[in-house]
């Protein structure tokens, strides 16, 4: 498996596989699904979009961008998804380690997630393995798909 910067013949793939994170609606905050449009247009904003490619398949990504702006402006924040069938793999942990690089090569300084949702122990052992420190706990901060609230656990490390 590679993780590599992404490219337009990847945007069906990286869509098909964000999309599916978006309706399970236990880990990312967004509701609204990806076309090839909003996608292509979404992927090309962030300051780095990688992709995890094996077999000559994508089947994970992750976007990076600014945290905050100005004074803030050197703290990264960034999202992962994989695929369904691609779980278990340790494809996310490949994921993580780049974005760390890259966001340390764009410059940032502080990469930090605002919004781990707390019963999403897999992603949160990850972190805590990788050096990320838990700044609290934010009570009912994440509304499930099914309508009732998580706890999330914002983290951050530093480059």
């Amino acid at each position: 498996m590679i993780v590599r910067k992404y490219e337009e013949k990847d945007l069906p793939e990286m869509i098909r596989i964000w999309n599916e994170v978006v309706e399970e609606g236990i880990a990312f905050p967004q509701e609204e699904t990806l076309d090839m449009e909003s996608g292509n247009r979404f992927f090309a904003s962030q300051s780095y979009t990688g992709v995890a490619e094996e077999d000559g398949r994508i089947c994970g990504l992750y976007i990076l961008h600014p945290n905050n702006v100005g004074r803030c402006g050197h703290i990264c924040n960034a999202s992962y998804a994989v695929s369904s069938e691609s779980r278990g793999k340790h494809i996310g942990e490949q994921l993580v380690l780049d974005c760390m690089r890259k966001g340390s090569e764009i410059g940032f300084r502080v990469l930090q997630f605002n919004a781990v949702v707390e019963s999403n122990v897999h992603a949160r052992h990850l972190y805590e393995r990788l050096g990320f420190v838990q700044l609290g706990t934010i009570t009912g901060g994440f509304r499930m798909k099914d309508g009732h609230y998580e706890n999330i656990c914002p983290y951050f490390r530093e480059l």
